[in-house]
């Protein structure tokens, strides 16, 4: 078995099921490229009697939809040593089909059937969820020595037909996992494993790049510099993600212009958007097909919904937070750039800009780490980016990040991505301090607000540093 890196949780949580003598249906889901079938496979593939894996609909492109997964399906049957002849005519009888094979099997052993991309087999008006939810409430949940596990990256479809469905299949499901990107910790456990060293300050920088995502860290290569990675994966000639961005929308949404647009949109402001402002710069009414556009961007991991300081949580904000993208919107896509870009600019005004920014949601996806660093892992916290909108009698100003704690403190977080200790002078202290003044006003005077620094390598102290109570490392962040 290869190594499998984290994941405590949700492998003890499929070997539990697997030992458990009765019949289990398991959904594991997440983003794309996040590692749910290597997951699966590593663990579990000594146990399995069947598995098979949708194609995508980029593959299908020109095919009948229908024919081609029938066509697989019936393949990998007889790749499995079932007799099978043609093709099913339907869903229904695929799955009959499946049911016949799996009772040739020894009853005494555990079978694990698994299932793969099972979004991209439903295609439409092909029956599928209706010829699936007989096969396992028919048969497949009456046989003790089946384990079946399904999985999927388009996310909302593991959630509305197999989670939180009315149909059928509503409370079938014995466990749904979902798999999140990795941590800076895993990444970097990952990494090593295939021979790869690099600070933790480049891979932080990494992270802003491609995220937590083990398919994308997979292609990163031992003996090259993080500038040298960059540029294969993005800018080089037939690099390897340099049209990842239309395969990940294309291989998992039926309709994708609609999310591209939204993802464009977002990764312009750090902050976010407003539902209203979202269907005002896209064009999309904001009724029915904007909330199922926006709650299957957010299942998928793309976006995140928050309630921003101050508010009162009826008019909420959505942020991009897939680092692939934000980085591909800002650098890869329609540029026309050398293949040794990174190399040549990393030290750009344009990029240190980019690092600032990026830092920021590398420690807003990092909240558990955070709280443990602070002290407050127990504590029930709401956290945001926030922005004042200047005035004629108030200049603007942005906040980071804002934790508003529910024990009565609230940090107001600076993040500053420095190649050494932060140094802090007098211009910036009274910047601070202004800041600190507005927010005093703006909040109960029971809370107590406290100036808190995330940094890379620490805090410089001098005369002007005292204005921050609590300093976080990027060490802190790898926990």
């Amino acid at each position: 078995m290869a190594e499998i890196i984290g994941r405590k949780a949700e492998q003890a949580e499929l070997l539990r099921i697997f030992n458990r003598r009765q019949a289990q249906l398991v959904a594991v889901y997440g983003r794309r490229r996040v590692g749910k079938t290597f997951l699966v496979r590593e663990l579990l593939k000594e146990h399995f009697v069947f598995y098979h894996t949708g194609i995508s609909p980029i593959e299908l492109e020109g095919h009948n939809l229908l024919d081609a997964q029938l066509t697989a399906f019936a393949s990998t049957l007889a790749y499995s040593g079932a007799s099978v002849n043609g093709r099913p005519k339907d869903w229904t009888e695929a799955f009959q089909w499946l049911r016949d094979f799996l009772v040739e099997q020894d009853p005494q052993k555990r079978m694990v059937v698994f299932i793969d991309e099972m979004p991209w087999m439903d295609t439409p008006r092909s029956g599928f969820v209706s010829a699936f939810e007989h096969f396992w409430n028919g048969w497949g949940s009456g046989q003790d020595n089946l384990m079946m596990i399904v999985c999927g990256s388009a996310t909302s479809w593991i959630e509305d037909n197999l989670i939180n469905g009315y149909g059928g299949l509503y409370d079938r499901t014995s466990a749904e996992i979902r798999l999140s990107p990795f941590t800076l910790k895993e990444t970097e456990q990952m990494l090593l494993s295939q021979g790869v060293t690099l600070s933790r300050y480049d891979i932080a920088q990494a992270y802003m790049a491609v995220g937590g995502i083990p398919y994308y860290l997979s292609y990163f290569q031992s003996g090259k510099s993080l500038a040298q990675i960059i540029d294969n994966l993005f800018f080089a000639r037939k690099a390897k993600l340099q049209n990842e961005f239309e395969r990940l929308f294309n291989s998992i949404f039926t309709s994708p212009e609609r999310f591209k647009t939204i993802v464009r949109l977002l990764a312009k402001r750090h902050i976010g958007y407003s539902r209203d402002e979202i269907s005002k710069f896209t064009g999309i009414p904001t009724g029915k097909d904007l909330s199922k556009a926006l709650k299957t961007l957010e299942a998928s991991d793309f976006i995140v919904k928050y309630k921003p300081f101050e508010n009162d949580g009826k008019h909420l904000a959505y942020r991009l937070v897939d680092h692939f993208c934000l980085f591909y919107l800002r650098f890869v896509d329609g540029a026309s750039r050398p293949a040794d870009y990174w190399q040549r600019h990393e030290n750009a005004p344009g990029i240190n800009s980019w690092r600032g920014i990026a830092f920021e949601e590398v420690c807003l996806c990092h909240l558990p780490q955070l709280k443990s660093a602070l002290g407050i892992s127990g504590v029930g916290v709401d956290a945001s980016p926030w922005t004042l909108r200047g005035t004629e009698e108030q200049e603007g100003m942005q906040i980071d990040l804002i934790l508003e704690r529910q024990d009565r403190v609230v940090n107001l977080c600076e993040m500053k991505f420095s190649v050494g200790e932060y140094d802090v002078d007098k211009t910036y202290e009274m910047k601070l301090r202004s800041r600190l003044q507005t927010i005093q006003q703006m909040i109960n005077r029971r809370q107590n607000v406290q100036m808190t620094l995330i940094t890379t390598f620490g805090l410089k102290h001098g005369i002007h540093s005292g204005i921050f109570q609590q300093t976080v490392c990027i060490d802190e962040l790898f926990q």
